[in-house]
């Protein structure tokens, strides 16, 4: 369906006037289409991840071949979707459109189809308290698995 701003009612997700391009860790969840289950699925409070979620885990890992500023910290491929902090230490404007850009690489997984959901969620992380709650919700994730509000059975 093509958007209609009389019927969807999307929301802004950015914060209001903060420049992403800076310096800084970001808390970053892309959900797949239709919130559908292609990456694998939790057995025993483990992520066992298929062929299509064995693709994009290596894209996000390939994130600082590509963005030499960025650091990786902790991530999680789920069922439906990822999680992930991602810590620019430097300015960076093209780890923005990089992140927008990223949805779209493991399509060659599924090319017939919409894999991603158009937006993706990202969370500034403010300081080490959030980052270490936020580092924990990633790690364990997959053990909390039947209570996430993404789980689809």
């Amino acid at each position: 369906m093509k958007y209609n701003p009389n019927i969807h009612n999307r929301r802004a997700i950015r914060l209001k006037g903060y420049d992403y391009s800076q310096a800084g860790a970001y808390f970053i969840t892309i959900c797949l289409h239709n919130r559908e289950c292609l990456f694998g699925k939790i057995k025993n409070g483990e992520m066992i991840l298929n062929d299509a979620g064995i693709i994009a885990n290596e894209c996000w890992l390939q994130i600082p071949e590509h963005f030499p500023n960025a650091i990786l910290h902790e991530h999680i491929v789920m069922p439906n979707y990822m999680h992930g902090i991602i810590e620019l230490i430097q300015n960076d404007d093209a780890i923005v459109v990089g992140v927008e850009n990223f949805q779209p690489l493991p399509n060659a997984a599924q090319p017939q189809r919409p894999i991603w959901q158009r937006n993706y969620y990202e969370h500034i992380i403010r300081n080490e308290q959030s980052y270490q709650t936020i580092s924990n919700y990633i790690i364990n994730n997959p053990t909390k698995w039947k209570n996430d509000k993404f789980f689809v059975e």
